[in-house]
């Protein structure tokens, strides 16, 4: 069964840079696309950011220039890279590969 455990969140100032790290296990983690997703209070969980096989990414238009999401299938982990980090991106942070499984998440808090 597959199963992500997300860690790096935390209470940053606005401006301030954060690196999640998602460790996915029970699946072949080359093989699948993932992506970093996101659930703000009262919100619907969104997608952020997206890394294929292959490399490719493609962000929300709300991170583009600011998040950089990236992979090592060596380690079975997606990561992303939040710079420049504003009030409107606290939310709790979750990866998936398309399962009907999720993590727990992380919290990220943008406050002064």
């Amino acid at each position: 069964q597959v199963q992500f455990m997300e860690s790096g969140g935390g209470l940053v100032q606005p401006g301030g840079s954060l690196r999640l790290s998602c460790a996915a296990s029970g699946i072949i983690f080359r093989i699948y696309a993932m992506g970093w997703y996101r659930q703000a209070p009262g919100k619907q969980r969104e997608l952020v950011a997206r890394i294929t096989t292959s490399g490719n990414t493609n962000y929300a238009e709300s991170v583009k220039g600011r998040f950089t999401i990236s992979r090592d299938n060596a380690k079975n982990t997606v990561y992303l890279q939040m710079n420049s980090l504003k009030p409107e991106d606290t939310a709790i942070y979750y990866c998936n590969n398309g399962s009907p499984n999720w993590g727990q998440g992380t919290q990220v808090t943008v406050s002064s």
